[in-house]
């Protein structure tokens, strides 16, 4: 009977959340493309390219969610070397990073919308012989038609923030049920159990394997762009402070901060990366606004004189650029709420500072600041004061980013462990259940 009302009610959703989706979709461009495939159309070439395979379909929202399931799609395939694996991303930059990303046995569509004809086309087109939801993607219709179709349904690094699970509650007649149809639900840590459990996941189904998230490279990775722009482009000694995700108004007060703090550091250089590539222009108007001369990472090279900002205007490569920063701040922490993965940073050995707003990293960024790993800032004139402390003293540099890397190293090999568990559960081939 819920699933009922939410169909029901699904069209009208639609139609009252279809312009702010239209407006996104003008102001980001790149939605029209194979705008189809979010509705259930495939192309007669995505058809004949699917057939046959049976693969495991991995659902994932944005870049973060994206990230987390190349790296545990790698980790299943060295387990099982003939994986075909099929990637859904919702927003067009995830879909981006999917594409330059995904290797040739993983195959990268758009997300269909869950609505059930959509979601019953797309099954049909797609027969997977299992579903990987990252995070919190756990939608009505594609649970109902994989129980149907009798497929089973992993949730990988599930994640429930106290937004959500204040909603979860509040709806719990209808989240229960849904819930208890996951087959395997793999949490960051075992004090989520306890809260999952109340929502309707059942001991049997939970196990904590650590946060894939925070699983990073054991080594700092250094992109090719980011060591020829250290090369090549500035003075290799000069330190840099580097906004890392940031959101509208958080470009503005980095820029207070390197204005405030230049006098004293006059070699000082200005990284910033906006979470949203589509803002660079509106940051680029500001840097000239305050004087300064920028440049982007697409178009360096042959420069008379030496920039004091730079650009990093493409998606998916901020974890190759961290290590050339000093210092690095974490945006949509100061001017937005929710915050950024700051475990890039911190796997690159750099020193960290965020705002107050960590919500969706709440429990990471309290462990940080309790172990000495990260500075919190409530305003500009603290960036400013702990920014300078930083740049002045190399040893507490050291001493904050041997602390950060402390705090996650439990989470060390999340995603083996994770897809080991996924194959011990479900390593026999899985009858599909053909369903018009």
């Amino acid at each position: 009977m819920t699933r009922l009302i939410y169909n029901l009610l699904w069209p009208l959703g639609l139609l009252l959340f279809l312009p702010s989706y239209l407006a996104k979709m003008f102001r980001r461009g790149g939605y029209r493309k194979d705008f189809g495939q979010r509705l259930g159309f495939y192309s007669s070439e995505w058809r004949r390219r699917l057939h046959g395979k049976s693969p495991t379909w991995i659902h994932a929202v944005s870049v973060g969610e994206v990230v987390i399931a190349l790296k545990l799609a790698e980790q299943l395939r060295a387990l099982r070397s003939n994986l075909k694996c099929v990637l859904t991303t919702t927003t067009t930059t995830g879909h981006a990073l999917a594409q330059k990303s995904a290797p040739g046995w993983m195959d990268v569509l758009y997300a269909p919308l869950d609505f059930w004809p959509v979601m019953r086309r797309a099954f049909r087109v797609i027969a997977p012989q299992l579903i990987i939801l990252i995070e919190a993607e756990v939608w009505p219709n594609l649970v109902a038609e994989a129980t149907r179709r009798k497929i089973p349904i992993v949730l990988a690094n599930a994640r429930l923030s106290p937004r959500s699970e204040r909603r979860f509650r509040r709806f719990k007649f209808f989240v229960r049920p849904i819930f208890r149809r996951l087959d395997l639900v793999c949490l960051p840590t075992a004090e989520d159990a306890e809260r999952w459990k109340s929502l309707g996941a059942t001991a049997s189904q939970i196990h904590a394997v650590g946060n894939i998230k925070y699983d990073v490279c054991e080594q700092p990775i250094l992109s090719d762009a980011a060591q020829r722009f250290r090369e090549t482009e500035i003075n290799a000694t000069r330190p840099i402070l580097f906004g890392g995700s940031t959101h509208r108004g958080e470009e503005q007060i980095l820029v207070d901060v390197f204005c405030a703090l230049r006098p004293e550091f006059p070699n000082l250089f200005l990284i910033l990366a906006p979470r949203h590539v589509e803002r660079t222009n509106e940051v680029e108007a500001e840097l000239r606004k305050r004087d300064l001369r920028s440049i982007r990472q697409t178009a360096t090279g042959n420069r008379t004189q030496e920039p004091d900002c730079l650009l990093i205007d493409t998606t998916g490569d901020l974890p190759g650029w961290y290590n050339v920063a000093t210092i690095v701040f974490i945006g949509k922490s100061l001017t937005a709420h929710g915050g950024q993965n700051p475990v890039e940073a911190i796997s690159a050995r750099k020193p960290v500072i965020f705002g107050p707003h960590m919500e969706n990293f709440a429990s990471l960024a309290k462990q940080l600041i309790t172990g000495g790993g990260a500075l919190s800032v409530q305003n500009l004139q603290e960036l400013i004061e702990h920014s300078r402390r930083l740049l002045r003293d190399p040893a507490q540099r050291e001493e904050l980013a041997a602390n950060a890397l402390r705090v996650i190293q439990p989470h060390r090999k999340s995603a083996a462990r994770t897809a080991e568990l996924i194959e011990k559960n479900f390593s026999k081939p899985v009858a599909v259940t053909f369903c018009a």
